[in-house]
């Protein structure tokens, strides 16, 4: 053990006591980890055609018959507590009728919040609550901050 006996048994001691730990932490992770990561997955937005979707380039709004719907979505911000992105809101006027109305396109700033437990998949947390906030014009008797609560 060389000229210093003591000296080297705290070493070997010391490294002993670190290889433990370090053993331990290569193993599978604990049910208690795997629970903390689904709690802390971000929350999605649930489509029309209930999929669940992660910072998506579109979104219809009116799914009975397409007539508003945001594209060119790019998202800013998504995490655990709300989803901000820019894109544009493409509405039909529905002039003289929908079938031959016409598509206008309004610039929107997009915030989703309040997330909750999915009913579909209670291990999925969605945002409930959409706000559009139209940023250059706006469709005719529209208020420039419109609020929608999303589907559970």
């Amino acid at each position: 053990m060389g000229r210093n006996p003591m000296r080297a048994a705290v070493t070997l001691c010391a490294a002993a006591a670190l290889a433990v730990p370090l053993g331990t932490a290569s193993a599978a992770p604990s049910a208690e980890d795997t629970t903390r990561t689904q709690q802390t997955r971000d929350p999605v937005l649930v489509d029309c055609a209930w999929q669940p979707e992660v910072r998506p380039e579109a979104f219809l709004l009116a799914c009975g018959d397409g007539n508003s719907r945001l594209v060119s979505l790019d998202w800013l911000r998504w995490d655990a507590n709300a989803a901000v992105g820019r894109g544009t809101n493409a509405i039909n006027d529905c002039d003289p009728y929908c079938a031959a109305g016409t598509f206008h396109s309004y610039p929107v700033t997009v915030r989703l919040d309040q997330p909750r437990a999915w009913e579909k998949d209670p291990g999925e947390r969605h945002y409930t609550r959409m706000t559009l906030t139209y940023t250059d014009g706006r469709p005719d008797g529209f208020p420039r901050v419109v609020t929608y609560p999303l589907w559970a």
